[in-house]
């Protein structure tokens, strides 16, 4: 599929979420194939002597034909945990790994101990990229990341915790994919909300596995096709750099 392809694809591209994970997000892909990379940034703190450093975050989609959604970008302290291998997924992280939607994890996390800024990036397709900024206090030193690849039933990639770099550094670090645990690979378009399928991505959680752990990929057992939706790990290349114009 070419990129002028997926474009089209994304301009109609509309993900939906039944109950309380209603959602529609045409106008946000329609206006990030226009208009490019649009950041929401929270600030951890205001007072003067906590006043907050600022990092550029880039993110390139390293799959061959899955679009990733609007990234969640943290900076927090080591109290915060964005999620734990082998346990039970967060109903936030679930619902961004199940719709794309990060507006409910990202509700949750900004009041979680530890966390000084919340960031939310625009649609990813394959082979591009996008750079975010994001400001938080000097307490916080580590940056986590999560974002749905949208053609699966509840594939996310992620960082956890990665070290943020000094000031007028940079650090490279790749992301891999996980399983949310929450609904059933059953690789059928009524359940999965990306290109070509946009369905209404009503919930299979029968034969879900209840927790988290890396992806297997796709494998064709109903209407994806692995050639032109599988990966394999890792999924994102992320270059985090500290501004210039930072105090320490």
């Amino acid at each position: 599929l070419s990129l002028m392809g997926m474009l089209t694809l994304l301009s109609a591209f509309v993900w939906r979420a039944c109950s309380s994970k209603k959602l529609v997000l045409s106008a946000l892909i329609a206006g990030a194939v226009a208009a490019g990379p649009s950041i929401a940034v929270a600030d951890g703190g205001g007072d003067d002597e906590n006043e907050g450093r600022t990092y550029s975050v880039t993110i390139t989609n390293l799959t061959r034909g899955q679009v990733v959604t609007p990234p969640l970008v943290i900076v927090h302290s080591r109290a915060f945990t964005l999620f734990t291998p082998g346990a039970a997924a967060s109903e936030g992280l679930a619902t961004l790994a199940e719709t794309g939607n990060p507006g409910p994890l990202a509700a949750d996390v900004e009041l979680a101990e530890g966390v000084a800024a919340v960031a939310v990036g625009d649609v990813l397709p394959p082979g591009q990229s996008i750079t975010m900024t994001i400001t938080s206090a000097r307490g916080a030193k580590f940056l986590s990341l999560a974002a749905m690849l949208a053609t699966t039933n509840d594939a996310f990639a992620s960082l956890r915790a990665v070290r943020l770099p000094k000031r007028g550094r940079a650090r490279s670090v790749r992301a891999l994919a996980y399983d949310a645990g929450s609904e059933a690979n059953n690789e059928s378009c009524d359940f999965i909300p990306g290109p070509p399928c946009n369905g209404t991505n009503e919930r299979d959680t029968a034969g879900a596995e209840g927790f988290i752990h890396v992806h297997a990929g796709v494998h064709g057992v109903a209407d994806l096709v692995p050639a032109d939706q599988d990966w394999r790990n890792p999924v994102l290349s992320v270059v985090i750099e500290r501004r210039h114009s930072d105090d320490d």
